[in-house]
């Protein structure tokens, strides 16, 4: 099976991009959403984010308390590597026991839509990267309308992802600026899968 990561810091896109492979019928897996899963309904992975960021991290439902846990991994880098070593490793497995289903489905392909490709080792496990990026500008605006942050609370989710940015020598770079369409961008990668 061919499994293609749709990656890109955060305001890039890659939820659009994401959104159209479903509408063509296509199986994504979305690191963000399965990790918040995995943060309250892993037993294990529950554990150690307590021990580690105490019992504030959860509200009283059960949930992660993300205003909390956001104000502590983005404000302090060594909290935010902490976070990612308990929470990529949870997700990478979860992806691999995913990938292996949608294989034994008799999936040709199949996605998965991840912010943190590098940071999360994730490179590691798919066949082709798909590189949506934006400029700085468009993507502080979209994510200030879209969640509500302040121009410098998205600065900093940014800078969290600088390395993330760098779009490699091998992988296909979808330029979503609010100039270019990005549709005959996407349909001319999936054209170049030799199984669509």
């Amino acid at each position: 099976m061919e499994l293609i990561a749709i990656t890109g810091g955060i305001g890039s896109g890659k939820s659009v991009v994401s959104h159209m492979m479903k509408v063509m019928g296509y199986d994504v897996y979305d690191c963000d959403s399965r990790a918040r899963g995995l943060m309250t309904g892993d037993q294990d992975v529950r554990r150690q984010l307590i021990s580690t960021f105490g019992k504030d991290i959860y509200l009283a439902d059960g949930n992660i308390n993300r205003e909390h846990l956001s104000s502590v991994a983005f404000a302090d880098k060594s909290a935010l590597n902490r976070l990612n070593a308990i929470v990529h490793p949870a997700t990478a497995r979860d992806l691999l026991r995913w990938s292996s289903d949608q294989a034994a489905q008799g999936k040709a392909v199949a996605f998965v839509e991840t912010a943190l490709l590098r940071t999360g080792g994730l490179d590691q496990v798919v066949n082709q990267v798909w590189h949506v990026t934006a400029p700085a500008d468009v993507r502080i605006k979209r994510v200030m309308a879209r969640n509500g942050f302040t121009a410098a609370q998205v600065q900093a989710r940014i800078d969290a992802q600088a390395l993330e940015d760098i779009v490699g020598a091998d992988e296909h770079e979808l330029v979503n600026d609010n100039a270019r369409a990005l549709l005959p961008q996407v349909m001319a990668l999936l054209q170049q899968i030799k199984k669509y």
